[in-house]
């Protein structure tokens, strides 16, 4: 092996790794212990961030406290949408928050990935419209009357530069220098069809204005829709994720679908690289891997979250539990509901 060989080997090691570590910014959401981020000083310290994000810190340390609540927000999208399969989200204390598991080139990373992504443009957007920071409002180049005769008016959300803030701070691993790996392409691809999620999904919002109520006039404004059916729309991508392999076509390298019969991938489709495993097992090599053993399964579903699946057909136990609801609840004036509390018994199913 030529000295050059070895070289050009663990440059490649180490671009393969930068790339599989670019969710490391999720770590944000654990930062507890860190106030509001108002100072360069406070970038210097959070962990998770290369020295790129932690010069865009710097330069938009106002924003930081909106990308901390993206972090947030796409732990908890995924933990939703993920709730009933093998996988579920669960996060570790350290670095990726998601385990080894977003290391890999799987339709796990390219959900994860996209719904990251997507929630960084989503809270900056947000923020942008409450208020919150200086360089950013509500967009003004929504103005002036529709073609269907309607006022634009109100706060149209800002979601082009949200957008745009997403792609700078999560982008920027794969966009570094020499950065052309089959796994860059794949995150980048992802990112964007993450914040594609919400893009064609923009909705229009209005306010009648008139006599009782009547709608004389008409004010409207473009609202992002709630991130829930954002990540509702991710996760029907992860279900129809295409497997694609990197090509070269001229002097680009492009991701193009291994199985030559299915159509083109879309820009708004998730891709991935490598077949998941099945988590079914914990692998204390695999952070992040934690099996299902445990886990409450449904005993009358077919589906992924019906005990054969969840378990892997290891079989599951039943117990009897007492469970207290609230019932009888009635509306006294003025203005309360009072309830009763309710025990019963239900049978809870895990598996062995």
């Amino acid at each position: 092996m030529t000295e050059e060989y070895a070289l050009r080997c663990v440059l490649m090691l180490c671009c393969a790794l930068l790339s599989a570590n670019a969710s490391n910014w999720l770590y944000l959401a654990k930062l507890s212990s860190v106030g509001s981020i108002r100072d360069e000083e406070t970038c210097e310290r959070l962990r998770g961030l290369i020295q790129r994000q932690v010069q865009i810190c710097k330069r938009s340390v106002e924003v930081m406290d909106a990308v901390r609540r993206g972090a947030q927000l796409a732990i908890d999208e995924c933990q939703f949408q993920f709730r009933n399969r093998r996988w579920n989200c669960s996060t570790l204390e350290s670095m990726p928050v998601f385990g080894k598991v977003v290391t890999q080139g799987t339709r796990e990373a390219a959900f994860v990935y996209a719904i990251s992504a997507a929630s960084v443009a989503f809270a900056v957007t947000r923020a942008c419209s409450s208020g919150e920071l200086e360089k950013c409002g509500c967009d003004h180049n929504v103005h002036g009357v529709s073609p269907e005769g309607f006022q634009w008016s109100g706060c149209s959300d800002n979601i082009a530069y949200g957008v745009a803030f997403s792609q700078s701070f999560v982008d920027v691993r794969e966009r570094s220098k020499g950065q052309s790996s089959s796994r860059a392409l794949m995150n980048l691809h992802n990112n964007e069809a993450g914040r594609k999620a919400i893009l064609s999904h923009m909705r229009v919002e209005c306010k009648c204005h008139g006599v009782s109520g009547s709608c004389e006039v008409k004010t409207c404004w473009k609202a992002m829709p709630p991130f829930r059916k954002v990540g509702n729309v991710i996760k029907e991508k992860f279900d129809g994720a295409t497997e694609v392999e990197q090509r070269k076509m001229g002097t680009s390298k492009v991701l193009v679908p291994r199985n030559s019969q299915f159509k083109p991938h879309t820009d708004e489709d998730l891709v991935y690289l490598d077949p998941s495993p099945d988590f079914c097992e914990y692998d204390p090599r695999t952070p992040g891997m934690l099996g299902t053993v445990g886990r409450q399964c449904n005993r009358t579903s077919k589906a992924i979250d019906g005990c054969e699946l969840m378990c892997c057909g290891r079989g599951f136990q039943t117990q009897e539990v007492e469970v207290v609801d609230r019932c009888s609840c009635k509306f006294h004036w003025c203005c309360y509901v009072k309830c009763k509390q309710c025990r019963k018994m239900v049978e809870i199913h895990t598996c062995r």
